[in-house]
């Protein structure tokens, strides 16, 4: 099967968007969640420094007229969660015309991750807005959940979320993904499991969506648990509602290590707009994006 992007020109023509505000390892700008409204770039990101120095200590989304320049318009921080770190946010503009900002939260003192909501009528205003928690845990209880992926499909709210056990004290990097549906976007019932890593493989540890595009999907994995952060990009493709990982991946990989969070978002005149987070040179994560055809 050929592969439904131009992996050559991802990575030969991308541009940077954002580099990390320390360029040192653990120090990042990247978990991108993009939204293209009214002739309006909107992308949400997580901003890291390395551990014992803040971890994830602000989601910010800006905007853009080009997908490559932003202005900062909202920034919301770890502290206002009373959490250790958050990750990758999920931007949502509701078909109601509203804005929902998913935030991924560590509970502090522990491995565990849950999922709170804001939302508001602009962007603007989100920051302010009375933060909800909508997921504590994965189809297991206790079981940590953080990176949702969230669409709509007309009818009702789709999310795909990293779920880590947490049985195993040495083993919480592991991961799967998990699908859930809700009415409202706001409770969710888990349904089924979507993505597993395949044993012996470059993804054996861990599978997580990063971005779904109709029946087709970008997937962050690892092999080892040396690899967690330095994930690298596989694509699966969806058959009804089972997901398959496509031999011969990880289809995407920085040449300096990880390519993760990738997030697309398809244009009227059929062309893709993707930003992903990419390791540097230095060890560094730093934000790019892409424009390729569709």
């Amino acid at each position: 099967m050929s592969l439904p992007l131009d992996v050559d020109r991802f990575l030969a023509d991308a541009a940077l968007v954002l580099a990390p505000e320390d360029p040192r390892p653990g120090s990042w700008a990247g978990g991108p969640s993009a939204q293209f409204v009214a002739g309006t770039w909107w992308v949400a990101y997580r901003l890291r420094r390395p551990v014992g120095e803040g971890r994830g200590f602000a989601n910010v989304v800006a905007r853009s007229t080009d997908g490559v320049h932003l202005t900062p318009v909202a920034t919301v921080l770890r502290e206002s969660f009373a959490c250790d770190s958050l990750e990758r946010p999920a931007l949502v503009h509701t078909p109601e015309g509203r804005w929902r900002l998913y935030v991924s939260c560590a509970t502090p003192g522990t491995k565990h991750w849950r999922v709170d909501l804001l939302e508001a009528d602009t962007v603007e205003a989100l920051p302010t807005a009375a933060a909800r928690t909508v997921l504590t845990s994965g189809p297991v209880p206790g079981s940590a959940v953080k990176d949702p992926v969230i669409r709509h499909d007309g009818s009702r709210w789709h999310l795909w979320a990293s779920v880590h056990p947490l049985d195993d004290p040495d083993a919480t990097d592991r991961m799967t993904t998990e699908h859930a549906v809700s009415a409202d976007g706001v409770a969710w019932t888990w349904v089924d499991t979507a993505l597993t890593g395949t044993p012996g493989e470059w993804d054996a540890r861990g599978v997580r969506f990063a971005a779904v595009l109709g029946d087709w999907a970008l997937y962050d994995g690892r092999a080892t648990a040396e690899e967690n952060w330095e994930e690298r990009t596989g694509i699966a493709v969806r058959d009804g509602d089972t997901w398959t990982a496509l031999p011969g991946g990880p289809h995407l990989q920085g040449p300096d290590g990880g390519l993760r969070y990738a997030d697309a978002v398809p244009l009227p005149g059929g062309d893709v707009r993707w930003f992903f987070e990419i390791t540097r040179p230095d060890g560094a994560h730093e934000l790019r994006t892409v424009l390729l055809p569709g």
